[in-house]
């Protein structure tokens, strides 16, 4: 029992140290518009599905002055914890950058999962400060869980609200981590 333990948590460990080291591959292995494509289409299939799960949803697409909107992030952990993605940042409905998201934790975890997160931002003070590089999420950041109805309960805290949708995987935490966002704005 111990040692498949032992071989368990070996092998989580392995995911944990890896799962950012492989996103960071991928985005060599293709070249940065085609990645950024990619990253575009997984953006509009992504918010499309948040809106057809909780149509409530829409007036935070209505009325914030910014989002940023993440497709894909996958963490893992065991005891310590990380995971990286990226993403699009909008502004009054339209493209104006590109942002990746990094983090780490550390606590009981367990697991590897990948899932979906949009951040909101209620004023330009709030989008300024993320586009700025200033922004970061520690510890018991409040979200909300993307299901029917769920939106309609949901407020600003702080200028931000944020959805997120687990989309694979799983993960058991009682941890503290933070979330480190570094934005790029398009050329233009």
């Amino acid at each position: 029992m111990i040692r498949r333990l032992f071989s368990l948590s070996t092998a989580l460990v392995l995911a944990a140290a890896l799962l950012p080291g492989t996103v960071s591959a991928q985005k060599k292995e293709k070249d940065p518009a085609a990645h950024r494509a990619e990253v575009h289409a997984d953006v509009v299939r992504m918010i499309d599905s948040y809106k057809k799960t909780d149509p409530g949803i829409d007036r935070f697409f209505k009325n914030s002055v910014g989002y940023a909107v993440f497709p894909r992030v996958g963490k893992a952990g065991f005891i310590v914890g990380g995971g990286a993605g990226d993403g699009e940042v909008f502004e009054k409905g339209r493209v104006v950058g590109f942002v990746s998201v990094g983090f780490g934790s550390v606590g009981l975890q367990i697991g590897i999962q990948e899932f979906s997160e949009i951040i909101f931002f209620e004023n330009q003070a709030a989008l300024e400060r993320f586009k700025q590089n200033k922004f970061e999420f520690a510890g018991g950041v409040s979200l909300v869980i993307v299901k029917a109805g769920g939106a309609d309960a949901a407020n600003y805290r702080d200028g931000v609200v944020v959805f997120a949708r687990p989309t694979g995987g799983a993960m058991a935490e009682a941890s503290v981590g933070t979330q480190k966002f570094t934005y790029k704005a398009d050329a233009k």
